[in-house]
């Protein structure tokens, strides 16, 4: 059975270190950098062959380079020949842009889940999406990405 490894996006360290605390676990060593011309590099600083690699990343804050951020963590995992890669993230971006409102506009929403799994994610963990339309999204020769939603209650202690 492979070892878990989990990595932090840049967006919420805090968050991450939080799961990894809780799971007992330390956080994998990655190094994020921007090239002068704003392009986003991600270099994965410890063996992930053979394990199990969860990435941690939330669609809030800067949208768009943190998605590329997370696209190329998956990649870099995937091509390192990680067993299986699950990206976290507690912000679905462009959730809002689930369906098609009008003529000629796109959804969004369906096709960040689409470069997730062209990227190299073999599941999704989510929650509070807009809605359920993209829950299940067929990858090729019939595998399933599943995006897992939940909608928490307040935690409280007794």
């Amino acid at each position: 059975m492979p070892n878990i490894v989990l990595f932090s996006g840049s967006s919420h360290h805090d968050l991450s270190q939080k799961v990894a605390d809780r799971l007992g676990l330390e956080l994998g060593k990655v190094i994020t950098k921007k090239f002068s011309n704003q392009e986003t590099c991600v270099e994965i600083g410890e063996s992930v062959r053979g394990e199990d690699v969860y990435i941690v990343q939330s669609g809030c804050g800067e949208i768009n380079d943190n998605l590329m951020e997370l696209l190329i963590m998956i990649n870099a995992c995937k091509i390192a020949s990680s067993s299986r890669v699950t990206a976290v993230i507690p912000c679905f971006p462009y959730a809002r842009q689930d369906k098609k409102d009008k003529s000629r506009a796109p959804i969004s929403a369906k096709l960040v889940a689409n470069m997730l799994s062209v990227a190299g994610a073999d599941h999704i963990i989510t929650m509070d999406l807009h809605a359920s339309q993209i829950q299940l999204l067929e990858k090729k020769e019939g595998e399933l990405l599943v995006i897992v939603t939940s909608a928490l209650k307040p935690i409280t202690k007794v």
